[in-house]
């Protein structure tokens, strides 16, 4: 069963103004749906990646510093599942950018076995600093894209996403 948008496809299509022949079996058109996803993901990430990866950062690692620039500071387990890596890969990456003095562990004083993850100084002023250069390449990546058609897309990736996350994993 698909999460209720109030959209028919149909209607979403005419007002995009499509033409392009989808596939008309359910198998071909969620295949058609994952390719085009994947492609579009792509096209943007290759331009988001560059850009970070032009200041010396792995996508992983700029993923850490922007959550902790946006969100605060935050237990290592939280960042973990927002940055989306394993236990080890977020230790990891925390400790890279510890060396380079970006992020600082703190204790966590309710629990002690647990460690609190901050930006410091360097990691503020570097954020402040690429951030906005980070969002104006991916404007100029999604340029092309009337912003009537971003907020449909928003929308419709949102429950494309909540109704696959509904569906259990198969093993």
């Amino acid at each position: 069963m698909g999460v209720d948008t109030g959209l028919r496809g149909s209607d979403i299509l005419l007002v995009l103004g499509n033409k392009e022949p989808m596939p008309t079996t359910r198998e071909s058109l969620d295949l058609k749906l994952w390719t085009v996803l994947a492609r579009a993901f792509d096209a943007v990430r290759t331009h988001a990646f560059s850009h970070i990866e032009r200041h010396g950062l792995t996508p992983g690692e700029f993923g850490v510093l922007d959550t902790l620039h946006h969100k605060g500071p935050m237990l290592l387990g939280e960042l973990q599942h927002r940055v989306l890596v394993t236990s080890g890969g977020i230790s990891f990456l925390t400790d890279r950018l510890q060396k380079r003095g970006l992020v600082e562990r703190r204790e966590y004083a309710p629990d002690r076995r647990t460690k609190e993850v901050a930006l410091t100084p360097e990691g503020e002023a570097l954020m402040r600093r690429i951030f906005p250069e980070h969002t104006a390449v991916i404007a100029r990546a999604l340029a092309g894209v009337d912003p009537e058609v971003k907020q449909a897309a928003v929308s419709l990736l949102r429950t494309v996403g909540r109704s696959a996350a509904a569906v259990p994993v198969s093993q």
